[in-house]
């Protein structure tokens, strides 16, 4: 499968920013960067670049977003930012996406070093896993003078980042050198160290001040009428094959079968076409009034010529063959596929970490980001709250700042 990203999706050129940056009414509320889970603060950099101030621009999404380069790429802005740009109104939102964009590809080829470390204060915190929450919360930490080790328990940081998007929509340069600004601030990267095997948690809090467990979901949920089921393979498996180089076109039959309606569905059944299987069908419980892959993605997905199939609920598996039934309607339908990948969500792997959270069900107590344990700390997809980096950064910083505040006192580290 051959990935070009930049000959796909070339981005905007000085020309077209500029003239996109023109189009922004410089609104004094400022409803799109308040519609930005990560703070990342749209109106600034709109602003300075409409100014020609790229370093500007560049400083203000570093200072609130350390994976602004990502976050360009794979955030759905139609949910948030542009969903809130008065501009909507007017004819269409600033493409606050495209322009983020542009500032991070010139701080990048121009070499910028916005990124800096506070003064030491002589505490030290490790992070459990090298996903986008952990990666921003080691982030926030060293800008506040506290002193990082992140555990990684695959041999490459980037979580899913790294593991799970597809090359055409997140180029892996593009995570690669994310990474290597956040350990140029004096982080401590250990790759292949997984925590509750290789250390444990009680080993890490006797050596740290505080711990803060990041894991992700990386496992995938499963349906009941697929257990057991030799023709299955989680959407999470078979997107770590294929960017692991694993899977070729002569790996994969005629006829596969996608079962889910999320972002994960959307790349999966994508990737497939692209890797040159003719026919590849989605079912999805939501209707497309609901569906929770963004518009850019379900729209992809689309003119790949995948068959989406909406509103539809397996009952019943046997080997390859799969029955549904209309969550609305008298209908049913049952599809006979060569294989089945089935993105139905995912859920933590604690093994080893003996940690009292539930994943995406609850929030952790009165006191945010805190666990039962007033040592740990946990952020990202394994506490409650919406499951994209967007958030995933959010996440991080808030539970960093939670920390600082634990350990340094004081409530000047909001």
């Amino acid at each position: 499968m051959v990935n070009d990203y930049q000959k796909e999706a070339p981005g905007l050129t000085l020309s077209t920013a500029m003239q996109e940056a023109a189009r922004c009414l410089l609104c004094a509320d400022a409803p799109c960067s308040k519609a930005c889970p990560a703070g990342t603060d749209p109106a600034r950099f709109i602003r300075s670049l409409r100014f020609q101030n790229v370093k500007g621009a560049a400083e203000v999404i570093r200072e609130n977003n350390a994976l602004g380069a990502v976050c360009a790429r794979v955030c759905p802005t139609e949910r948030y930012c542009e969903s809130a740009c008065p501009r909507g109104k007017i004819d269409r939102p600033i493409r606050i996406g495209d322009l983020q964009r542009y500032i991070t590809d010139m701080e990048a080829s121009l070499g910028m070093k916005i990124l800096k470390p506070g003064k030491d204060t002589g505490k030290k915190v490790a992070i459990v896993g090298a996903g986008p929450a952990g990666l921003q919360a080691a982030t926030t930490l060293r800008q506040r003078g506290v002193a990082v080790t992140i555990f990684e328990a695959k041999q490459k940081a980037g979580g899913y980042l790294t593991t799970g998007i597809p090359e055409y929509r997140l180029p892996q340069a593009i995570v690669d050198h994310e990474v290597a600004r956040i350990v140029d601030l004096g982080v401590d990267l250990r790759c292949g160290v997984r925590v509750g095997k290789d250390v444990s948690l009680d080993q890490l809090k006797q050596d740290y001040d505080a711990v803060l467990v990041t894991v992700g979901c990386q496992a995938a949920k499963q349906l009941d009428q697929l257990a057991n089921n030799v023709c299955t393979e989680a959407a999470i498996s078979f997107l770590a094959r294929v960017k692991a180089g694993q899977v070729t076109a002569s790996d994969l039959p005629d006829h596969v079968l996608v079962i889910g309606g999320g972002d994960v569905a959307m790349d999966v059944a994508t990737t497939l076409k692209r890797l040159g299987v003719p026919h590849v069908t989605d079912v999805a419980y939501e209707e497309f009034s609901e569906f929770r892959a963004s518009k850019t993605e379900l729209a992809g997905t689309r003119a790949a010529g995948v068959t989406l199939i909406d509103g539809y609920q397996p009952v019943s598996a046997h080997q390859n063959q799969v029955t549904f039934k209309h969550r609305k309607v008298a209908a049913e339908l049952t599809i006979e596929a060569d294989k089945i990948i089935y993105a139905v969500g995912q859920r933590a792997d604690l093994t080893g970490l003996d940690l009292d959270l539930q994943h995406n069900e609850r929030a952790l107590g009165a006191a945010k980001y805190h666990t039962t344990d007033p040592q740990v700390f946990a952020a990202g997809d394994i506490v409650a709250g919406d499951q994209t980096v967007v958030f995933a950064v959010q996440k991080g910083k808030e539970a960093a700042g939670e920390i600082c505040r634990t350990l340094l006192g004081g409530n000047d580290h909001d």
